[in-house]
């Protein structure tokens, strides 16, 4: 079998995803794009969703993680009324209910019940694996099954009325959170239900949706753009020796994690706080040791 070419084109690439395609699909046309292999998202967005979709090309896919963990922000609109299937307008109807009489008053207190620490259920279309398999794919099935509650982490939640029975939200969230779930749930907390339509992602980390661009016009940026949120250091040679070799090394100060760089400004390695006050590499970048 022959042996697959290691990456040759290396960097991320700030998306803004269209409405009607996949993550996976975005990651495709990278990798037509730049003729590279290795190409992978931080943080899947539905097919109808839009905006920020951070992707990582050769090296920096190995550093996704500390982007794909951080917090996000969306916009979108509840629709009070009607519940669907899959909990956004993709699905199908599966009950209505008469909310005429609910405000935007009455929606804004709803929506301070769902802010700080809450439990979430994922929804049966979402990509979450359980028993090693995808939701979404059982629920094709005709299977629905227990999820497990997860917490997550609601900054902000504001709402604004757009057309009747329409409610325009804002929200900045803990990675893992499901908006369509949040939707829903506050459809249920006001006496009824609710589903989720023309979902935004305008954030993910330090990436914004002003950096964004088209799969075929997004910029192919410096594999350290993945780590720019993290505590930086700098190492002298004998420090940067070691990282390159994946030791564990005295830790810095903060918590890190911490993006580690030689004294050229060439990014090395990240590293994560470890026992008795040292910090051990969680990704050395290739090619750290001949730099």
């Amino acid at each position: 079998m022959a042996r697959r070419r290691p990456p040759t084109v290396h960097g991320v690439c700030v998306v803004d995803k269209p409405a009607g395609v996949t993550s996976h699909d975005v990651v495709a046309m990278l990798r037509r794009r730049f003729d590279e292999r290795r190409v992978g998202h931080a943080g899947t967005l539905d097919p109808d969703a839009t905006g920020v979709l951070v992707v990582g090309v050769g090296d920096a896919t190995r550093l996704l993680r500390f982007v794909s963990e951080s917090r996000k922000r969306y916009t979108g609109e509840v629709v009070l009324g009607v519940e669907t299937s899959t909990l956004d307008a993709s699905g199908d109807v599966t009950a209505t209910h008469d909310m005429s009489a609910v405000t935007v008053d009455d929606v804004r207190r709803a929506a301070t019940q769902l802010t700080g620490v809450i439990e979430q259920v994922p929804p049966m279309v979402s990509a979450r694996r359980v028993g090693g398999v995808r939701l979404h794919e059982l629920a094709r099935q005709g299977v629905e099954v227990e999820r497990e509650a997860r917490q997550v982490t609601i900054g902000r939640f504001d709402v604004t009325a757009a057309v009747p029975g329409v409610f325009a939200v804002d929200v900045e969230c803990s990675s893992g959170t499901y908006i369509r779930t949040l939707a829903a749930d506050l459809g249920a907390l006001l006496g009824g239900g609710a589903h989720l339509r023309n979902l935004r992602r305008t954030m993910v980390g330090s990436f914004d949706i002003a950096e964004a661009a088209s799969p075929d016009a997004c910029e192919l940026l410096a594999v350290e753009t993945a780590v720019r949120a993290l505590a930086r250091v700098e190492v002298d040679d004998g420090t940067a020796t070691m990282v390159a070799h994946g030791r564990v090394i005295d830790a810095w100060e903060g918590e890190g994690p911490w993006a580690v760089a030689d004294v050229h400004g060439n990014l090395l390695a990240v590293y994560e706080r470890f026992r008795d006050g040292s910090a051990k590499p969680s990704v050395v970048l290739a090619g750290a040791a001949e730099r």
